[in-house]
Parts: structure tokens; C-alpha cells; sequence
């Protein structure tokens, strides 16, 4: 029998919780089975008015997130419907230029529905940011709450995406049809 003193592969996954005025950001590293926390944070984007600015600051953000620890993949929150529809394109214009910095460094990504990520991290699809922030705190051993929840929720983004293994997850999110399946209260008129 021949005995391998190889450490197991190693992966790191940028976990993104997409906004126009916060983007949350986490990156995680997973190795075997132990997951340690790379960074965490937000970038706020707030002080700017001027919405093509703010696209603008994600993208360069992100390049630079990229560049300095080259993750293996992204995953990230998809964009959720709601009533507000001027909101509902801005923040799918936000997700698609961080989808757009990853795969210019050629890093694939996968979605995932907020309810699913609050599922896997707390049980409750329902979870509430604090609940998420709570035991995430307590999987990941960290020991002091960030200010802002995005960075949590990026970090609970990441961690989905481990948990799933690629299982239930497709390349490049899910159809309409299947999130209006998933979230039958979200249709109008419901």
C-alpha cells in the first residue's frame, strides 16, 4: 500500500451579496473538509451618486479581489424580484458586473436564490440577516461581527456553495420558470 503525504486540494470561493449601495463581499478557503476564512467586507458604495460610477467601482473592486487571492469560483446571490422594479435592475446590473470581472478572469460562477443560502446556513429559508450573521459566526469561529451584514451574508454566499458541492446549483443561475416554481409567493398579483 503506498501512503500519499499530500495535503488534500484546496479551494477558494468568493462569496458575493450584490447591492448598488453595499456589496458584501467573502472569501473562504476550503480544504478537505476544514473551511477557514480568507476576508470579508463591504464596498460601500453609498457616497456616489451617479449609478454607472458605482459599476464602475464594483468592477474594479472585484478585479482586485481577483487578482490578489485568485479564487477558483464565484458564487453569488441572485438577484430577488421585488416590487420595485428601477431597484430590482439596478442590483441585477451590480450582480452582472461582478459576474462579468469574474469570468474576464476566467472564473466560473453559479448563483444561488437567497432563500436557498439561508437555508443551508441556518435550516430556515426564512432566516433573517442576524440569524445568518449568528451562526455563521459560530461555523466559521468568527469572532467579532462585522458592522454591516452584507459582508456576513457574502460569507453565508460562499459557504452555500461549498455546502451544495455543485449539487442543485447550475452554471450561470436558474431559469425564470424554475425561481418562480421555487417562490410561488413572489409572483405579482399573489
Amino acid at each position: 500500500m503506498v501512503y500519499s503525504s499530500a495535503l488534500p486540494p484546496n479551494k477558494l470561493i468568493l462569496g458575493i451579496d450584490p447591492g448598488t449601495q453595499i456589496m458584501g463581499y467573502g472569501l473562504i478557503e476550503v480544504t478537505g473538509s476544514k473551511v477557514q476564512v480568507l476576508q470579508y467586507g463591504v464596498i460601500n458604495l453609498k457616497s456616489y451618486s451617479n449609478h454607472a460610477i458605482k459599476l464602475k467601482k464594483i468592477f474594479d473592486r472585484m478585479i482586485q479581489l481577483i487578482d490578489e487571492y485568485l479564487p477558483d469560483e464565484l458564487a453569488i446571490e441572485s438577484p430577488f424580484f421585488g416590487v420595485n422594479v428601477q431597484s430590482m435592475l439596478k442590483l441585477g446590473r451590480a450582480q452582472g458586473v461582478a459576474i462579468a470581472a469574474a469570468l474576464s478572469r476566467d472564473i466560473p460562477y453559479v448563483e444561488y436564490a437567497p432563500k436557498k443560502i439561508k437555508q443551508s446556513i441556518t435550516g430556515n429559508g426564512n432566516a433573517s440577516k442576524e440569524q445568518v450573521a449568528s451562526m455563521l459566526m459560530q461555523i466559521l469561529k468568527i469572532q467579532e461581527a462585522p458592522k454591516l451584514l452584507d459582508a456576513t451574508d457574502a460569507l453565508g454566499v460562499a459557504l452555500c456553495h461549498h455546502y451544495q458541492k455543485g449539487n442543485n446549483a447550475k452554471q450561470g443561475g436558474k431559469s425564470w420558470k424554475s425561481f418562480l416554481t421555487d417562490n410561488p409567493d413572489r409572483l405579482a398579483g399573489k
